[in-house]
């Protein structure tokens, strides 16, 4: 994947940090961009291509990490939709629960943790944990049912506040680590399984 396909000489260097990259000047509808990585996105196409069934989990992820919520419920709303039409399609579970394993098995909520989404945080406690609906804020709730946003019974399955990262964190042991807005979540315990 880093050499050239015309004279298979390496065209990877590395960061200053070590990290491999692969270094490009892309000119598109975007205009141009210099020294663009390119090889984050030539992983992951390689990857998508291996495992296509991962595409929805991938912009998931994705969605979670730029806030979208509106994007993610009707991700969500897909998946369910595909899984009762067809048999072992990936549900709507297994979206909120997925963890990714190109980027240090991160949940959705590790995502939002780390890129400073409280709604989305908040709306994959409530699709994906087992938080009592007590300890919601009234405004998260009433967001909530101004969405349409209704909680599937959570017996059986994997509370996502349990799972970890590549790093053996929970979502609340990387609140945690990140601080500042999070403290009031770890204090209040709505990370804690």
């Amino acid at each position: 994947m880093t050499q050239c396909p015309n004279c298979s000489n390496e065209v990877s260097s590395r960061s200053p940090s070590g990290v491999e990259q692969l270094l490009c000047n892309l000119n598109n509808e975007g205009g141009l961009q210099e020294a663009l990585d390119i090889l984050p996105i030539l992983k992951e196409e390689s990857y998508l291509k291996a495992f296509p069934e991962e595409r929805k989990c991938r912009a998931f992820l994705e969605f979670c990490g730029e806030g979208d919520v509106g994007a993610i419920l009707d991700l969500v709303n897909d998946c369910a939709n595909e899984a009762s039409d067809e048999q072992g399609s990936t549900t709507s579970i297994d979206a909120l629960r997925y963890q990714d394993p190109m980027g240090s098995m991160s949940t959705g909520l590790h995502v939002a943790i780390s890129s400073g989404h409280d709604e989305v945080a908040w709306l994959l406690l409530l699709l994906a944990s087992t938080l009592e609906p007590e300890r919601f804020p009234p405004d998260v709730v009433q967001a909530a049912e101004t969405l349409g946003v209704t909680r599937e019974d959570q017996t059986g399955k994997v509370d996502i506040r349990l799972l970890e990262d590549s790093e053996s964190r929970t979502a609340e042991g990387l609140a945690k680590e990140l601080g500042g807005k999070w403290e009031a979540w770890v204090n209040a315990g709505w990370l804690k399984p």
